[in-house]
């Protein structure tokens, strides 16, 4: 595994990001409706292109597997390719955003109780609920901050 820094956002780049992001979501986000995510998937690649940080996790081939992005010092995104779950890339990738860029605050899914656990081993502690997400769609928004 190998963490890249990925300042250029080709069109290439972006469909496999966007390929990792829909492979993710189908895996941990089971609230979520087929159609929910098709829509969802519309705005992804804006996303990508816009995220001041976007740091990828490429397999022994060079081929990316994850990916985050960050702002300021805030966690915005971090997606694992269903495929390479359990392997150390969240892991990986969070630590080197924790180390890197101060990560220190992220908020995630309520009803996506794996990535709540994960932030959780790795220090976060939830400090705030909303009920709605960013958009104002009903999935409740748990906050977390990084201990201390």
């Amino acid at each position: 595994m190998r963490i890249v820094e990925r300042k250029e956002r080709t069109q290439l780049l972006v469909g496999q990001l966007l390929d990792i992001w829909e492979s993710s979501v189908r895996a941990t986000h089971l609230f979520l409706s087929e159609s929910e995510i098709e829509k969802i998937k519309e705005y992804v690649p804006q996303a990508i292109r816009e995220i001041p940080h976007l740091v990828a996790a490429e397999d022994d081939g060079g081929v990316p597997a994850a990916f985050m992005g960050i702002a300021g010092r805030k966690l915005e995104m971090l997606f694992i390719s269903g495929e390479k779950r359990g392997r150390g890339y969240g892991k990986a990738l969070l630590g080197y955003g924790m180390e890197v860029y101060g990560v220190n605050e992220l908020a995630v899914n309520e009803q996506n109780p794996q990535a709540i656990g994960f932030y959780g081993h790795m220090g976060f502690q939830v400090y705030k609920r909303t009920d709605c997400d960013e958009q104002g769609n009903p999935y409740p928004l748990l906050y977390m901050k990084l201990e201390g």
